[in-house]
């Protein structure tokens, strides 16, 4: 007998098996699947009126227009349990009708957030389920009849019950004719199948069953075959793809045709601050109009080439793209660093311009002023000194600038080495006694750590320029310089006590130019280059640098270098 008439004996067969089993179990299974489906969307509508339910809203027209719309009934409990709005009743019977506070659905939802129970109504007289939500205002509920569930039921049991006692009739008298010949070969294929469809593709049926089995048990394997390959080659191309959108230094984004988020990479996530697991919805995504406007016009078919947007205290380069057969792809591009790096160069420019141009302006004047032979020698030799102590401004303005470009630019690296600090320390205070002497202040060295792993030239310039910086805004008192070993590297403390610095102006005392008093500093003789250049050199042996400051009792910097 040929195959498809074995198959037809054995499928009667299995038919008949199938109707005991889904009649004995189908019934109760299907039910509480119903159930549990209408439990879910009412569930769902219940969260949503809850979403709609704002202060203002009338609750018994919020109710009526969410009945209308959701074909429901629709309750609104206040957490007294008073029923203040419900889609089957008008508003002066709201009134007569019971406290529900005691529903249990209501119970449950006060306990658990939402609950449901399926119970008589005693308002509408039949028997519904009930889903209750809690709310910030208080409670939604939303109800559902349960004899349409039931009526499905006991159709699908009535249908099932008669197909099968046809089936079942004609299998009986035939099955047991050839159970022994197909039963065997059709499990295997099955078994082999079942385990295919769980993901184990190394499963393969016996390939020596007979006639057209045979051939399905062959079909079978090539189709393994060729489905491990593919889905090896689909798993390489998505391994790939993901590499490559994560490698990307930009935010990749793509939405769906439904503006549902279906892929995001790691950067895209770090600029708009989202963490939730894809696909979600765009709602997610920052509330930003040009956002907006760009995802809905790629939507419709328009790119967007370019939109600069603020998210998050950064600057964004928003670029979107729809896709063939619906869907966007959003490009974000983090420009925060080049806005500030092309605000530092504004600054840059305007701050040497300025630095400049009042050394240039005295020289310039006091030039024409030489031109009079008449001018007396005094003022003649006057006018020369400040000329001379104007253009050694501008040239300590240059070199120092010279000297930050070429650490920033990292033409210069540090060539670290165990450095005796005491010699150093005596020098540079030394050098710096001078610059002191009018001022009275009595310069010191406590050295707690007697080395330092640390380029040589560059601990000279850092300790000579803090020196310097506290002389200058000391007027009595006494400048320290203290040394201590801690975990891991060394501190260098430069401590004085002069006329401090404001709160307000410690976080940006090592930016270049940046002066908490000006006009003092540009008379004192200080380029406002000198902490800028401390911090970069500290920074280039892996080293940090930080200041505290109290008003009318002094400043410290303090300098932290690694050990190697």
């Amino acid at each position: 007998m040929r195959l498809t008439q074995r198959l037809l004996v054995g499928s009667l067969a299995l038919v008949g098996l199938l109707v005991v089993a889904v009649v004995a179990i189908a019934g109760g299974r299907l039910r509480g699947r119903l159930v549990e489906e209408q439990r879910q969307a009412l569930t769902k509508e219940a969260r949503y009126v809850a979403a709609q339910w704002r202060p203002g809203i009338d609750p018994d027209s919020l109710a009526d227009v969410a009945g209308r719309i959701f074909e429901h009934r629709v309750t609104l409990v206040a957490p007294d349990g008073a029923v203040i709005g419900d889609s089957e009743f008008e508003p002066a019977e709201l009134a007569r009708l019971e406290n529900h506070r005691v529903r249990p659905e209501i119970v449950a939802a006060q306990r658990l957030g939402e609950g449901s129970a399926s119970r008589r109504s005693s308002s509408a007289g039949d028997e519904e389920l009930y889903v209750a939500h809690r709310g910030a205002h208080g409670f939604t509920r939303v109800s559902v009849p349960t004899a349409r569930v039931e009526d499905a039921v006991r159709g699908a049991q009535r249908d099932v019950l008669l197909a099968g006692a046809l089936g079942l009739v004609g299998a009986l008298l035939l099955a047991y004719l050839f159970a022994r010949s197909v039963s065997r070969p059709v499990e295997e294929l099955r078994d082999v199948a079942r385990t295919i469809a769980a993901g184990d593709l190394t499963a393969r049926p016996a390939l020596t069953a007979p006639g057209e089995i045979g051939d399905l048990a062959t079909a079978l394997h090539q189709m393994t075959e060729q489905l491990g390959a593919r889905l090896e080659a689909l798993r390489r191309d998505e391994e790939l793809m993901t590499a490559l959108v994560e490698s990307l230094h930009q935010g990749i984004v793509a939405l769906t045709e439904r503006g549902v988020v279906a892929r995001m990479n790691d950067h895209a996530r770090a600029l708009f601050g989202v963490s939730a697991p894809v696909p979600f919805a765009a709602d997610l995504l920052p509330r930003h109009t040009l956002l907006r406007q760009a995802i809905d016009a790629a939507l419709e078919g328009r790119g967007t080439d370019f939109a600069e947007l603020d998210v998050g205290g950064r600057t964004l380069a928003l670029t979107a793209r729809p896709l063939h057969g619906g869907g966007v792809v959003l490009s974000l591009l983090d420009l925060t660093e080049l806005r500030r790096l092309e605000q530092v160069r504004r600054d840059f420019v305007a701050n040497v311009s300025h630095e400049l141009r009042t050394p240039l302006t005295v020289v310039s004047g006091f030039a024409e002023t030489l031109d009079d032979d008449e001018l007396p020698p005094e003022d003649r030799r006057r006018f020369l000194s400040t000329i001379r102590a104007n253009a050694a401004r501008m040239q300590r303005i240059v070199d120092d600038l010279l000297d930050l470009s070429r650490i920033e630019s990292g033409r210069w690296e540090p060539d670290p080495a165990v450095v005796e600090l005491e010699p150093v320390v005596a020098d540079v205070l030394d050098s710096s006694r001078l610059l002191a002497a009018p001022r009275r202040l009595r310069l010191a060295a406590t050295l707690e750590a007697s080395t330092a792993y640390v380029d040589p030239t560059a601990l000279r310039q850092v300790l000579t320029n803090l020196v310097e910086n506290a002389v200058r805004y000391t007027t009595a008192g006494e400048v320290v310089v203290r040394s201590e070993r801690a975990p891991g590297g060394v501190w260098l403390h430069v401590r004085d006590t002069g006329i401090g610095i404001p709160a307000e102006h410690l976080g940006r005392i090592f930016e270049r130019f940046y002066r908490v008093d000006p006009a003092r500093s540009r008379a004192e003789g200080g380029t406002g280059l000198g902490l800028a250049i401390v911090k970069h050199l500290v920074e280039a042996h892996g080293g940090r640098v930080q200041a505290t400051s109290e008003v009318g009792v002094g400043t410290c910097v303090s300098v932290w270098l690694p050990d190697g």
